[in-house]
């Protein structure tokens, strides 16, 4: 896989996405909204089994009480954790369809270094190029799609694009 200026392309086929609302950043760290430039790896996959089927046979399921810790000073950092739990976490387990399907990548992970940068996820998006916190999000059916197909360690490339999202060239007017 390889997010490029026209969305994430894997497989002949190049799905439509947002990054996050800081941008593409070599240098990532806790809060700044950026999804990291570098090659990451495919090292989970999570999904909602109220909600949808299971996307692949080495899916897990969302449970109630299913956390990921953000709180960079703990020794959970960016790591699963379960409820209950009182450093900073985000619930897995949202009301929104969100994540209803992710894909978890190696992002300052297994051992995370403070201040890094936590879970960086391929999710649904809230809307076609809505920003993230960092994460890549889709449309639920290419999510569902890639899911289907992707395999554990696969690899995801993230190159520094030079502006993102790309867009097309506003017309000319007038004489050169």
């Amino acid at each position: 896989m390889r997010l490029t200026p026209l969305g994430l392309h894997t497989r002949h086929r190049t799905f439509p996405c947002s990054v996050g609302r800081g941008g593409l950043a070599v240098s990532k760290h806790e809060g700044d909204g950026a999804t990291p430039v570098g090659e990451h790896h495919i090292v989970g996959l999570l999904y909602r089994p109220d909600r949808v089927a299971r996307p692949a046979a080495w899916a897990q399921p969302i449970l109630p009480g299913d956390l990921w810790c953000d709180a960079s000073g703990d020794a959970d950092y960016n790591q699963y954790v379960r409820a209950p739990f009182i450093p900073g976490h985000e619930s897995l387990r949202r009301p929104d369809p969100l994540y209803d399907v992710v894909l978890i990548t190696d992002w300052n992970w297994p051992d995370a270094e403070p201040g890094r940068g936590s879970a960086i996820f391929l999710h649904q998006w809230r809307r076609p190029g809505f920003p993230t916190a960092g994460c890549i999000a889709m449309a639920r059916r290419h999510l569902l799609w890639l899911a289907s197909v992707v395999e554990p360690g696969e690899r995801l490339e993230v190159p520094a694009l030079p502006r993102w999202p790309a867009r097309k060239a506003a017309p000319r007017h007038g004489k050169d």
